[in-house]
């Protein structure tokens, strides 16, 4: 029986889907202003792998994540920039999807942007006008009456009368606000930022607006899991209920999950402090399936602390797994009999044990980290038992076991020495044209950082040669 934590209830509930063998699954996506940094990767990672476990058990999964598209830290580096939001918007868009790449991040069933969406939110904003739910300001802001929405503050837990207007769009100035605690659903343009044109102004939507809209269109007025991390639960979450709520008039997501905060050696992440990890930063010096092992090693409810260190154990605690994957490819390709006996067959179904460990594991709200001591135990199965005097057939068959649990992880059991990225062998035909060129400076520079990703160089009369180190 698979048991989600709910926010909204703060208990594990067994998990019903609305329509038997299918999940509708919204994850709020990032604002495409900047790189994705590593508090970014935790959401993308975790619940790429609750989707992942859903696929291993047989259901079917709509999974729609989005890109905020225009928003005011887009303008402003487009200002920086010299260039239109909408150009800043589809270069880090591009670029967040090479790292989740990077990541074994499985691409969304849909990719909705906000930008694609107005005509939707403009449609959900009337009708919530129309309902007394929102009202117009006379420079054509459209203000979301909280106080009406009787539920308000069942996600965060939050009394509204305690409630304290300060995140993101939750509080704004104007005169004609009739209530401190009520949102922007739209604001009248400014000089120079984008605009589409709407009943009440020429203008953009707000921020939570967006994603009822998203969920909404592709997913319908109710949903089986909305996800997202734990900084989105107020206002931005508590704010989406309020709004599809009201407006379709059903419950709007069945289970909420939310992703602990992560933290650099054990401080809140800030650009301020300068600990700001970028994830491509990351991958310079450690494979992406390291960062995804890292963050797996936890549950994903709990805090999770970066650290060298850390990064460092999970490296070493993969390449443990894939030395065993290793040495039983080498054990297959050897082995010149293939038919189990009657002792290995016995042996063999003592790995059951670990495979329902496996289960059990993330059926209990997807705790990975019990989930990977599992796939540890089946390591250390394979290398205690099996070796040249084992059949092919228990070979393979503990192999694929183990590879099939890691797949739900996101993990390869093995991978190709030979296997090089574009992005590196880019980098070394880079280094030879300033070979060429006599910049040796250069030359030395890529290979420093090529060094720093774990391929080293080696120029023969045959040209550059290449191992992993």
């Amino acid at each position: 029986m698979l048991k989600i934590y709910n926010t909204l209830t703060r208990k594990k509930e067994e998990f019903k889907p609305i329509e038997e063998g299918r999940v509708r699954m919204y994850v709020c996506g990032p604002t495409v202003y900047n790189y994705i940094h590593i508090g970014n990767a935790r959401p993308m990672i975790v619940f790429d792998t609750v989707r992942r476990y859903f696929l291993y058990k047989g259901y079917n999964v709509d999974y729609v994540s989005n890109f905020t598209d225009v928003d005011d830290k887009i303008i402003n580096e487009a200002i920086k920039e010299g260039k239109s939001a909408s150009e800043v918007a589809e270069f880090y868009i591009k670029e967040c999807k090479k790292d989740m790449k990077s990541m074994n991040i499985m691409p969304a069933t849909v990719n909705p942007r906000a930008t694609e969406e107005i005509d939707g939110m403009i449609d959900m904003i009337s009708n919530l006008i129309d309902k007394d739910y929102a009202y117009v300001a006379s420079d054509g802001t459209v203000y979301y009456r909280t106080r009406r929405f009787a539920g308000y503050g069942k996600l965060s837990h939050k009394n509204i009368d305690d409630l304290e207007a300060g995140h993101r769009d939750i509080k704004v100035t104007g005169d004609e606000k009739q209530d401190p605690l009520d949102f922007v659903l739209w604001k009248p343009k400014k000089e120079g930022e984008p605009s589409w044109r709407s009943p009440w102004c020429d203008g953009r939507p707000g921020w939570h607006i967006e994603c009822s809209v998203m969920s909404k269109r592709y997913l319908g007025n109710t949903i089986d899991i909305h996800a997202g991390g734990e900084d989105l639960i107020f206002p931005h979450h508590e704010n989406e209920i309020a709004q599809s709520e009201a407006a379709n008039g059903v419950p709007f997501a069945h289970y909420w999950m939310h992703n602990g905060f992560l933290n650099i050696n054990n401080v809140k992440m800030s650009k301020s402090l300068g600990n700001f990890l970028l994830v491509r930063d990351i991958l310079k010096k450690y494979n992406g399936d390291v960062l995804r092992f890292f963050m797996l090693s936890a549950q994903y409810r709990s805090p999770l602390n970066y650290s060298a260190e850390l990064m460092e154990s999970a490296k070493n605690g993969l390449d443990r797994i894939r030395t065993c994957g290793d040495r039983l490819k080498d054990l297959i390709s050897k082995s010149t009999n293939m038919e189990m006996t009657e002792e290995e067959d016995e042996l063999l179904d003592t790995t059951k044990q670990y495979v329902e460990n496996f289960e059990k594991a993330m059926d209990d709200d997807f705790n990975t980290a019990d989930a990977i001591a599992a796939i540890f135990d089946l390591v250390k199965f394979a290398n205690t038992n099996l070796d040249e005097e084992s059949s092919g057939d228990i070979l393979m068959k503990v192999f694929e076991k183990i590879e099939k649990l890691l797949g739900v992880l996101g993990l390869a059991f093995t991978v190709d020495k030979d296997e090089i990225d574009p992005e590196v062998e880019e980098l070394i035909e880079k280094r030879q044209q300033a070979r060429k060129e006599k910049n040796f400076a250069l030359a030395d520079q890529i290979r420093d950082q090529l060094l720093s990703q774990g391929i080293e160089l080696k120029d023969t009369r045959d040209g550059v040669k290449w191992k992993r180190v």
